[in-house]
């Protein structure tokens, strides 16, 4: 037993020293980051550059030999550069609220606790506030993997110049909160669509117990916090935010639902080699207009990873298309079929290359 305490106590030691060695290397980092951050600031470039963070992360999985897994770092190393960031320059990200939605909870594993969140009562308000440069980046939803495309984001690109410089996947799930006993819940607050989305397990586990919406899951958590008898259903950061416990985990009919975020900015990023661009578009009023331009990104090998049409609301049935495609805007395959495709089109606007996302956060 002796022994065996001496050995714990000298791994314990060995872990101080190694903690004040990573101290130390972090520190040292964050000056380099400040450094870079005053050149930035001198030639005008941007703070947040996704395409040097995606060389990075890449980096990590070169020299990673375990055991800790590759996302275990990502998720050190997203903390660390958000970080580094604010130490360059105050990041303020905007987000759509309330405090606490799954909007707020993507900004927040993407750029860290460091980062100053400001949630925006809708869309657009995340979209002016980066316009006007008062947030450096936004964080808005544009498609859910059950619910579809966010028509509210589409809509905002119409008539706002801001580029897409980043986007992220994130899982959803959703929790069962509470603060009393399960038996005791007479009511549980959450939106109609989650309600919908966990019909299943409610059916299972809460037969007979009243469903009560209301505007947001981060509504629901705050009330289940001061309500005695009720819960809600919400996410992990809401339970965190409200103080309410998470009794069920993850209680999701559908495992697989995920959403997918854009990060606005008010420019691009570099190539990666693993790029995708995002173009808005109306055709002319001829007959197989979209078809011919269609046609060109085919021609020029551009795979076409989404399509959503929308009217323009600028006369009558006038669409705009929004078209991802693998490829970055610079390349010179995508330059000569953006510019073919202008032939056929009344507008066509790119609204920004960034790095691929392939995992949820």
């Amino acid at each position: 037993m002796a022994k065996s305490e001496k050995d714990l106590a000298g791994w314990r030691r060995e872990i101080d020293e190694i903690d004040e060695q990573i101290v130390g290397l972090m520190n040292r980092r964050a000056r380099a980051a400040m450094a870079i951050g005053k050149l930035k600031h001198q030639h005008g470039q941007a703070i947040y550059v996704p395409d040097r963070e995606k060389r990075v992360f890449d980096h990590l999985h070169e020299v990673n030999e375990g055991p800790l897994p590759d996302r275990v770092l990502e998720a050190i190393w997203r903390e660390l550069i958000g970080g580094c960031i604010n130490l360059e320059r105050r990041m303020q990200i905007g987000y759509l609220g309330p405090e606490g939605s799954f909007s707020h909870l993507a900004a927040t594993r993407k750029f860290g606790a460091s980062a100053e969140y400001v949630g925006q009562a809708d869309i657009r308000g995340v979209f002016m506030d980066v316009l006007r440069g008062r947030s450096m980046l936004g964080v808005v939803p544009v498609e859910n993997s059950l619910g579809g495309v966010v028509i509210d984001t589409l809509d905002a690109f119409l008539d706002m110049d801001v580029k897409i410089c980043g986007e992220l996947i994130v899982a959803i799930h959703h929790n069962f909160l509470a603060n009393g006993p399960v038996d005791q819940v007479r009511v549980i607050y959450s939106k109609p669509e989650i309600f919908a989305q966990c019909r299943n397990w409610l059916g299972t586990n809460m037969k007979g117990v009243e469903m009560v919406p209301v505007a947001s899951s981060s509504r629901a958590a705050e009330m289940a916090a001061r309500e005695c008898g009720s819960a809600a259903i919400g996410s992990s950061l809401s339970a965190e935010l409200y103080g309410v416990k998470i009794v069920y985990e993850n209680i999701e009919d559908n495992p697989a639902n995920r959403t997918r975020f854009f990060i606005i900015s008010s420019m691009c990023s570099g190539q990666t080699g693993r790029d995708k661009t995002s173009v808005l578009f109306a055709t002319s009023h001829q007959s197989g207009a979209l078809v011919e331009v269609l046609e060109v990104f085919h021609r020029h090998k551009l795979n076409m990873t989404a399509i959503e049409s929308r009217p323009s609301g600028r006369g009558t049935w006038e669409y705009y298309f929004f078209v991802d495609f693998e490829g970055h805007s610079q390349e010179p395959r995508v330059v000569t079929a953006v510019d073919e495709a202008k032939r056929h089109c009344l507008h066509l606007k790119v609204l920004g290359s960034y790095p691929k996302a392939d995992e949820p956060i």
